[in-house]
């Protein structure tokens, strides 16, 4: 596979080089869960993870809630034979409960299983990343930390971070073993990482993942209240974009449309550009579902955001 070259950088201080952009495969999990995105053909999610490995991304994020294993199948599916292998990051502790909805475990028999499975859908002798997906139930936060530590020792992952973790809750898992990495979600329209976890992460060198830059499509420049209003009836977004917030959202994607304008890129690049401009962020998971939808932001790996334009941006409605 012919392969173009894109600014990388250390994750933390895992030793890792990483992309500033990565692929994010929640959506090709696929409709019919919880968190579902609606239909999806595996055929396209295959196709658009070929195209971004030749656009230059050198790793995949995953979970294997996404779709319940389908999106790590068809991750695995994907990077068969492919060489050099792109790092896959995959997450434990959500399993699949009734009506493959979801239920939180941190117990470590649990966590153990789920790598296990994890891999064999993956098609790898190890896990590059492995995350805590959310520290839920609160409790066993250090019984699931133990765990993945134990993971790491027995060289089934290489490399152990958490996801939607608060500081404090960090701290208590860094009394077991080191967190290396953490995946926040932060975007324009999600700004809460910002007050402690980031500046937390940053003095701690912890290597940050940011999920949702583009802000689950709000941020892409082709998000209306009409196209929400269409989503199929198994895309989360439908009733999550519902409500008081929404008007501030809109109008945030207008300002993201006038920097990209101006600019000459796409809205979803500018989206994606503002998360990386934070010095805590050493990449960002960009979800696409089709080839032809990578082109287009993968400007966000080199384009700087003047002052001028972060002022814009950010400013309040």
């Amino acid at each position: 596979m012919q392969r173009r070259e894109l600014p990388t950088t250390e994750l933390g201080t895992t030793g890792l080089e990483i992309t500033r952009l990565g692929f994010g495969a929640w959506a090709i999990g696929g409709g019919g869960w919880e968190f579902g995105w609606g239909p999806q053909e595996d055929r396209d999610s295959i196709d658009a993870i070929h195209h971004a490995l030749e656009l230059g991304i050198n790793w995949i994020d995953t979970a294997a809630a996404y779709g319940w294993g389908r999106s790590e199948e068809v991750v695995g599916r994907a990077i068969a034979g492919v060489s050099p292998r792109p790092y896959v990051f995959t997450k434990s502790s959500l399993i699949e409960g009734p009506d493959r909805g979801v239920v939180n475990s941190l117990k470590r028999e649990s966590i153990l299983r789920e790598a296990e499975r994890s891999i064999a859908r993956l098609g790898v002798d190890a896990i590059d990343l492995y995350q805590v997906h959310w520290p839920r139930p609160d409790a066993d936060i250090e019984e699931g930390w133990a765990a993945m530590a134990e993971l790491r020792e027995q060289g089934l992952v290489r490399h152990i971070g958490v996801s939607n973790f608060d500081a404090g809750q960090i701290r208590r898992a860094q009394a077991i073993a080191p967190v290396e990495t953490l995946q926040p979600k932060y975007s324009l329209i999600a700004r809460e990482a910002e007050a402690e976890l980031l500046p937390f992460a940053e003095r701690e060198g912890i290597g940050v993942i940011a999920y949702s830059p583009m802000g689950s499509g709000m941020l892409t420049g082709a998000m209306t209240r009409e196209r929400l209003a269409g989503l199929p009836d198994d895309d989360w977004r439908r009733g999550a974009f519902s409500g008081p917030a929404l008007d501030g959202h809109l109008a945030t994607a207008e300002r993201v449309r006038a920097v990209a304008t101006r600019l000459g890129v796409a809205p979803g690049a500018v989206a994606i550009a503002w998360v990386l401009h934070n010095a805590a962020v050493d990449g960002a998971i960009v979800g696409l579902r089709r080839p032809d939808q990578a082109d287009e932001l993968m400007a966000a790996a080199t384009l700087e955001l003047g002052e001028a334009d972060v002022a814009e941006l950010e400013a309040l409605d």
